[in-house]
């Protein structure tokens, strides 16, 4: 019964078989350009590309084989075994060469990556890996000491735009100018996905023509990058904590925005419950407690009504003045520990001691008295940051310890 139907999607059936159809990313396979080059003079050694999802990575490593006219099979890291890469080597020995494109290089294991170094290293193999995580963070040395490292470049509103007209237009289809803004901005980036978008638009359309209308209810929520496992999550945590800490309170609540409409309310406790410490810290030492008291909020409510304790809260931690100079100066100690710099506790402050000078028995509850080891005595970790609150602690301190003599 179901024999008959056949889906072939767009993004399949537009794939570029040649670099110059390929999207943006002109920076490699412009004119003149590095892999545009390579397939010209018909060479191609292992490389790596990466970025973030739809951009162009497997429509690159398409088509740098279509034009070598090299055999190529495709493999994802993670669902392919050793056996089938020793299929592979076995049909690279019989055709003289093979190009291996890997998805997901950087989840590569060992075992297959030991498989195949010799033969990569040989040139048996060409290595074409694509990932959308930092290979210098993420892809073992081995690899990547084997490669050519390429970044690819999210693409433009415009660049999408001009994909999806070549498309509308091979299939005949009537698209407004509203209606190809609108998969552009919603895709933020991602082609594949814009193409996707149109792909479902023209199932649902009548007589072809596209609207901004039908395309809201096809896909009311846009699209952003971002993978719970990848550098993509960590990028807008980043973005979030740095917005923060940069007192930017426009970018601070962006970034929330986008962590919020993924529903990824934990991550979000965490990286505020970090930047309380780290970025604001003595200089505003009540906003931990507040930080707290917005996620039992959030948490009591839940979503959509969560987002107000913590925009609240983001707000405040923005606007608030920052100081990290008690994890720097802990940082330091830490430092001294792990070189040897340390010394004997006193003996006037280890347990049990006679002579130990207990300060709430003296005014201001302070009294002279060594607690550094005598190898550094004198040793200064914190320094105070200028802010209300650490002035006042830190210089009114000293102004009793310079006022007293006991």
């Amino acid at each position: 019964m179901f024999g008959d139907l056949k889906v072939e999607l767009l993004a399949n059936k537009y794939r570029p078989t040649k670099l110059s159809e390929v999207i943006g990313q002109t920076h490699l396979i412009g004119k003149g350009k590095i892999l545009s080059n390579l397939v010209k003079n018909k060479k191609m050694y292992s490389i790596i590309l990466y970025g973030k999802p739809g951009i162009g990575k497997t429509s690159i490593a398409s088509a740098i084989a279509k034009e070598l006219d090299i055999p190529t099979r495709f493999f994802n890291a993670t669902i392919n075994n050793k056996s089938d890469f020793d299929v592979a080597i076995e049909e690279a020995k019989m055709y003289g060469q093979l190009i291996i494109v890997i998805d997901e290089i950087h989840r590569m294991n060992k075992d297959k990556q030991d498989l195949l170094l010799p033969y990569i290293e040989s040139g048996l193999l060409i290595l074409i890996g694509l990932t959308t995580s930092n290979p210098y963070h993420k892809i073992n040395p081995a690899i990547r000491s084997r490669c050519q490292i390429f970044e690819l470049h999210e693409l433009t509103i415009e660049e999408i735009i001009s994909g999806l007209k070549k498309i509308a237009k091979n299939e005949n289809v009537l698209v407004t100018d509203e209606a190809f803004n609108f998969m552009a901005t919603s895709s933020s980036g991602d082609f594949r996905s814009a193409i996707n978008l149109l792909d479902i638009a023209i199932s649902c359309s009548e007589n072809k023509e596209i609207t901004l209308d039908l395309l809201k209810t096809i896909n009311s929520k846009p699209v952003f990058f971002f993978d719970k496992n990848e550098d993509g999550h960590y990028d807008v945590l980043s973005a979030l904590q740095k917005s923060i800490r940069g007192s930017d309170v426009d970018a601070s609540l962006h970034y929330l925005a986008r962590l919020i409409e993924a529903e990824d309310l934990d991550s979000i406790y965490r990286r505020l419950s970090v930047i309380a410490y780290e970025d604001i810290g003595l200089a505003n030492p009540s906003i931990g407690p507040k930080v707290m008291a917005a996620i039992n909020a959030a948490e009591l409510v839940g979503l959509p009504e969560a987002r107000i304790p913590l925009a609240t809260l983001v707000c405040e931690m923005a606007l608030s003045p920052k100081s990290n100079s008690a994890h720097v100066a802990l940082d330091l100690a830490l430092n001294d520990i792990r070189t040897g710099n340390t010394g004997n506790v006193p003996d006037h402050i280890k347990t049990n001691s006679k002579t130990y000078k207990y300060p709430p028995n003296y005014p201001n509850s302070w009294v002279k008295q060594q607690y550094l080891p005598d190898k550094i005595k004198n040793k200064k970790y914190y320094t105070p940051r200028h802010n209300k609150y650490e002035d006042n602690l830190y210089y009114g301190l000293e102004s009793i310890k310079k006022n007293k003599t006991n």
